[in-house]
């Protein structure tokens, strides 16, 4: 496609840059959300984006991992010992990086992330997502998270956000901390743009 590399139409990202992609490991989804993870994965291989995510082979996650690999492009996997052993780890990576424990797997895909992009998944991807989108309101993460909302899947939780502000237990600057998009495409666009969009205040700062 045309528009397939996204840095011809805005900011350079830089060269090296990562993006930690969370996704289902399940393999009895709807093709929808498996077609759109393979579209991620060609996309961020074509723009010369690392990906970095959990390594396993299965659904979206392997997925992911295939297309990159199969379009040219690089990804690391994170993983801990324990899946490792269970035989879940994908068996193509780029670098494969082991881990002691579930903790020190998100730690590290932060640490070597710059950006997020949240795709449709289970409680693992929710608690993945909710944790980053939290370091990100205390100043520990600095860079752009990105939801994903394919076949407007995240639409429960973004109602239950808006009902967070509502209530007062968050404050409504807050949307600026994460962006939705409802494609693959839209998700590399995004991160070609201007990084001023993406908001870096937190709790600490005064709005």
């Amino acid at each position: 496609m045309a528009n397939d590399n996204y840095a011809k139409n805005g900011p350079l990202i830089d060269k090296g840059f990562s993006a930690a992609i969370y996704s289902a490991s399940s393999n009895t989804i709807d093709a929808v959300y498996v077609d759109a993870a393979t579209r991620l994965g060609e996309l961020l291989a074509k723009n010369k984006i690392t990906c970095i995510n959990g390594g396993g082979n299965l659904g979206l996650m392997g997925a992911i991992i295939d297309s990159v690999l199969l379009h040219g492009g690089k990804v690391k996997g994170v993983i801990p010992q324990f899946m490792v052993d269970s035989g879940w780890s994908h068996q193509e990576l780029t670098e494969q990086i082991v881990t002691s424990t579930m903790h020190e797997r998100k730690q590290k895909m932060a640490e070597l992330s710059d950006a997020v992009i949240a795709m449709p998944g289970g409680v693992g991807t929710l608690e993945e997502l909710l944790e980053i989108i939290t370091w990100k309101q205390l100043g520990l993460y600095k860079h752009p998270i990105i939801i994903l909302n394919i076949n407007n899947y995240y639409k429960p939780l973004l109602e239950m956000f808006e009902n967070m502000i509502e209530e007062n237990f968050m404050h409504k600057r807050y949307r600026n901390l994460w962006r939705v998009v409802d494609t693959p495409e839209e998700a590399i666009a995004a991160l070609h743009e201007q990084t001023p969009r993406f908001s870096h205040m937190t709790k600490f700062e005064k709005a």
